[in-house]
């Protein structure tokens, strides 16, 4: 099983906003796309989000459904950061976990009865949250704190580190939390340019993708070497699919990665 992950920068008022508020009365849709300069594609993909979440059963999962949703919305409005493999979600620490805030403590009322569980457990589900006050803490601690420090290089190692650090350091800068999801944008590490993405992939920062396909044409090229191959024989003929059951949300949008990524 892949494990797409990103990190999404908002605030516990966004959340309400963007979200549970347009839940309740769909027409502040269009004034939140209005307000904040949400093309039309996005303002219809964002209704489509909202559509399937009134559709949700009462006992669905919060965190497969609700805050998965949420995660998905937060790419119309705002930045966010990839990361192949690092979630917060797979550390079982005590010294982290001090980061994180339940979902119970955010969200409305009638939403609390859900089976929660703050963490991702399956594909496409959010993980944990991080409130704007702990992102400030965590972001500091990392450069004073060095049991935190080497905990976020081993979870987010080969690199990755800058990629999250990078996603603490805009949260920091605007104010923010930050949401972990997993599979809101799914690269494909061949191509670029037949990833998916079910938000808004011009708002995914590149980083992350890139150190992704690093790795992958990194790791067949030492496959052609080790069996004797021309180079480029395996990754040339190489096909990359998703093997993820994928969730009832909006149509994907392909070739945003070739504008993204200028090829």
């Amino acid at each position: 099983m892949g494990w797409d992950i990103s990190y999404h920068p908002i605030a516990e008022d966004q959340i309400k906003e963007w979200y549970f508020d347009v839940l309740l009365d769909q027409a502040r849709l269009q004034k939140n796309a209005d307000r904040y300069g949400i093309e039309p594609f996005y303002r219809q993909k964002y209704a489509d989000t909202i559509k399937v979440a009134l559709e949700t059963a009462p006992d669905a999962v919060f965190d497969t459904a609700h805050g998965y949703y949420i995660a998905v919305i937060q790419g119309f409005f705002n930045k966010y950061f990839y990361i192949r493999g690092g979630a917060l979600s797979f550390l079982e620490n005590d010294l982290i976990n001090q980061y994180f805030k339940p979902w119970q403590q955010i969200i409305p009322e009638n939403f609390a009865n859900q089976k929660i569980q703050n963490q991702i457990t399956t594909n496409y589900c959010s993980g944990v949250y991080i409130p704007k006050e702990k992102v400030v803490q965590l972001f500091d601690d990392y450069q004073s704190d060095a049991t935190v420090k080497a905990t976020l290089e081993e979870l987010f190692s080969h690199n990755r580190i800058t990629v999250f650090l990078k996603a603490l350091a805009y949260a920091k800068a605007n104010g923010l939390g930050l949401l972990e999801a997993t599979e809101v944008v799914e690269p494909n590490p061949i191509d670029l340019n037949q990833s998916a993405c079910y938000s808004n992939l011009f708002n995914c920062d590149p980083e992350g993708a890139q150190l992704y396909q690093q790795t992958a044409m990194e790791q067949l090229a030492a496959i052609e070497e080790k069996e004797g191959l021309e180079s480029g024989t395996i990754s040339n003929n190489a096909s990359y699919e998703v093997s993820n059951t994928e969730p009832v949300v909006p149509k994907k949008n392909k070739g945003f990665w070739s504008k993204l990524f200028g090829n």
